[in-house]
């Protein structure tokens, strides 16, 4: 990645707005899209960056819900000709935009919205967590985790999350954990049944992939649900699920944007919408754990690959 000076984007479209960015979050489809970019529809050269939150510069003729002034944060991935959020200005399809947190900085809104929509379209929309139901949570101190708790709990749910060290297992218990596993010591197939009585959860929840998707399916009851944000490895034993009889459930919060879903991307507004209002009755947290300006977007990516923080890394724009 370089830093370099570009045109500023222009309105093409009457339903777009010009957004003037004022914070970006970084999120690990980020890195991957680096890594390997010839598996994305990106346009050469490509800006990166799915989260966005800013102030609104001008809108379209048919932008109806904002007006130049309005504080917003959304979650619109450069996909398909469209422009990502590691830049001074955005052109933003209003479908994907929602109004800002009062209660949120601009960076903590710029954390927020693909870890929402992730954690939301999965607990809420695939398997509609509910009150009683126990819901084991990978990765609980991540971007996605950490929001995933907080949304099960509110549900009424009891929460068993992993995590790695002492310090995010703490973190998890403070946003309402019942149970932690650390996973580099721990069985956590064995940890989850003695939590359950042997029975398994009602609903596992994998935001971490390959062979954790596998032990999920040893987590869960019979009958249960499985959702997973990552694609299941080829080579896996389906025997235990099979035998459990489990629904699985595929979460791809990018698919709206690939598929051009106009239904789909205005339901991840209104997720940003309803999301807005929990944070600013304070049911509803973000974490930040450390921001970069945008200068130093190659150091922010590293930052994320190696340390595996608590929360989110975002990049400030000046």
């Amino acid at each position: 990645m370089t830093l370099r000076e570009i045109e500023r984007p222009a309105i093409t479209r009457p339903h777009q707005l010009l957004v003037r960015l004022k914070a970006a979050g970084i999120n690990p489809i980020d890195t991957k899209i680096r890594c390997a970019v010839d598996r994305f529809p990106v346009q050469m050269p490509a800006i990166l960056g799915c989260d966005g939150a800013g102030v609104v510069e001008a809108i379209g003729d048919e932008v109806s819900d904002f007006k130049p002034g309005d504080a917003v944060y959304y979650c619109q991935c450069g996909f398909g000709g469209r422009q990502g959020n590691y830049a001074e200005y955005a052109v933003v399809d209003q479908n994907f935009v929602a109004h800002k947190p009062e209660s949120l900085s601009f960076v903590e809104a710029a954390a927020a919205p693909l870890v929402l929509i992730t954690a939301w379209e999965a607990l809420c929309d695939r398997v509609a967590v509910e009150n009683g139901h126990n819901v084991l949570i990978h990765a609980g101190a991540g971007g996605v985790g950490h929001i995933a708790i907080q949304l099960a709990k509110q549900a009424g749910a009891k929460v068993c999350t992993t995590v790695s060290t002492p310090e995010k297992g703490k973190f998890a218990k403070d946003l309402g954990a019942d149970e932690v596993v650390f996973y580099r010591h721990e069985d956590v197939v064995r940890a989850v049944s003695e939590w359950t009585g042997g029975r398994g959860v009602d609903i596992a929840f994998d935001t971490v992939g390959e062979r954790v998707f596998e032990q999920c399916c040893a987590c869960t009851r019979c009958y249960g649900d499985l959702v997973t944000i990552l694609q299941p490895p080829a080579d896996i034993d389906w025997t235990e699920a099979r035998t459990r009889n489990l629904r699985i459930s595929l979460e791809m919060m990018l698919a709206p944007t690939l598929l051009e879903l106009d239904d789909a991307q205005q339901h991840q507004g209104s997720i940003l919408t309803r999301c807005a209002r929990l944070f600013d009755i304070g049911t509803l947290s973000i974490t930040v754990a450390r921001t970069f300006p945008l200068a130093q977007a190659p150091e922010a990516h590293r930052h994320l690959e190696q340390e595996k923080p608590i929360g989110k890394v975002v990049l400030t724009i000046e």
